[in-house]
């Protein structure tokens, strides 16, 4: 094998370099814990996306390993023979005539046995390169690209185009800055779905760690880089990354706290009960959000700022004008719970939020129980706090939310109640919805017959 240069890096030592990343550390520490240079670390993770290429594990005893490779290089050195050779590292003498006819450097026209040039050229010999399965299978590229990339639509099918977003640069997320509105199916939830919608055609597989690679890793090439833009969190790499922020109040009442809600809203076996809360835009402008614990089913409340909203003075306790004040919000959520039979609108636990100051009445107009979680707790309402990180990808923060109609926040609604859910046996929200409802209107008929 003819020598294409100097040889890079050991294999193995790219393999302890992304132990070291799986321990916590960054590139740059990562790449010093192995011996390597920062620069060197930074590549390595940049071009695999964050993500390692390769088996974590070491190679097995089968093949040479370097120290066995440096020895041959200092028996080779002394003069000593192929059988000398293998005998004192315990292998065939054809392993060892092998190596040194197949991996001596050839510079200057002649075979010198370096280990370095050696180990580089076994790992350039032993590696597979295997086409990836998104790029010879068009129908499936297809069908991952429209499901992770393709439009919003309203429920009548119209396409939104949502905001123009700034072009991708390779970087994370554009924070505090509107991004593109797309489909945004998980690489999960498209494996998976795939199942459903090809039961019998074994060539519509592929699993999300794949979808990932093809994403993230620059030298697969089945999907375009920018489309991590489309992903939830908009991460350039896969970087793992987590943020909450819980803000307490003081005006729930001890009769109201999560504590005394039933306990069979604990195990979601009876639909009804909704987890809410705001997303909060620029200019004091929000979108409501509810949640249904048992179907993931969504529904978004649009808050328009009210008549005299920046023209009139701030009254000291006074209504709210913004939109989402605590009347604003209780004829919101009165108008869209008196759409819902009485069977799906059991009970509603909130944050801590004084949007909600008019809970009493709230349970008056509709029937609902109301709840609110503990001072830094959101893990008690985890269903909606997930929720309003997907909504994330469509109203980020830092953008004004006042902007949207109600039409377009319920084709946003409409696209998440598509998307299949692992917890719902990959069925989509609204599918597990639906099937409620139909459950309901067939015992209301059973009763009265």
């Amino acid at each position: 094998m003819k020598s294409p240069g100097a040889p890079s890096l050991r294999r193995d030592v790219e393999r302890l370099f992304w132990r070291e990343i799986a321990k916590g550390l960054t590139s740059e520490e990562a790449a010093l814990a192995v011996g390597a240079s920062q620069a060197a670390g930074s590549r390595w993770f940049r071009d695999r996306g964050g993500m390692p290429s390769f088996m974590l594990t070491p190679v097995t005893g089968r093949y040479l390993s370097f120290p066995e490779r440096e020895e041959i290089a200092v028996l080779k050195a002394q003069g000593a023979g192929v059988r000398e050779i293998a005998r004192r590292l315990g292998r065939d003498p054809s392993t060892v005539s092998r190596e040194l006819r197949r991996n001596a450097a050839t510079r200057g026209g002649k075979l010198d046995y370096r280990a370095s040039v050696a180990q580089w050229k076994a790992e350039l010999l032993a590696r597979r390169p295997k086409t990836a399965k998104l790029v010879v299978n068009e129908r499936l590229r297809e069908y991952v690209q429209e499901r992770l990339s393709g439009q919003v639509r309203r429920p009548d099918g119209t396409p939104v185009s949502g905001p123009v977003a700034a072009p991708w640069k390779g970087r994370n997320k554009p924070r505090r800055q509107d991004r593109r509105w797309a489909t945004a199916w998980s690489p999960e939830q498209i494996s998976h779905r795939l199942t459903v919608d090809f039961p019998d055609d074994e060539s519509m597989r592929i699993s999300h760690e794949a979808i990932y690679q093809a994403l993230y890793v620059q030298s697969r090439g089945a999907l375009k880089r920018e489309l991590v833009a489309c992903l939830r969190t908009g991460r350039a790499l896969r970087v793992p990354r987590s943020r909450t922020r819980q803000r307490a109040t003081g005006h729930v009442t001890p009769e109201v706290m999560i504590s005394e809600r039933p306990v069979e809203i604990e195990d979601r076996a009876v639909p009804g009960h909704w987890e809410g809360d705001l997303i909060i835009g620029t200019d004091r402008s929000a979108i409501g959000t509810l949640v249904e614990r048992t179907t993931r089913f969504t529904m978004l409340l649009h808050l328009p700022r009210m008549q005299g909203y920046g023209f009139e003075p701030r009254v000291k306790n006074g209504p709210a004008l913004t939109g989402y004040g605590a009347e604003a919000m209780r004829e919101a959520l009165t108008a869209r719970m008196a759409t819902m039979p009485d069977e799906l609108r059991r009970s509603l636990t909130w944050d801590r939020g004084k949007e909600l100051a008019q809970h009493t009445q709230l349970r008056i107009d509709t029937g609902i129980a109301v709840y609110f979680a503990d001072p830094h707790s959101p893990w008690q309402r985890g269903t909606n706090e997930n929720t309003n990180g997907l909504l994330r990808q469509y109203f980020p923060k830092g953008t004004d939310l006042s902007r949207w109609s109600a039409e377009d926040i319920e084709a946003v609604a409409a696209t998440l109640n598509a998307r299949p859910r692992k917890t719902l046996g990959w069925k989509t929200p609204a599918e597990a919805f639906n099937e409620q409802l139909t459950s309901l209107q067939h015992a209301g008929v059973a009763s009265t017959g």
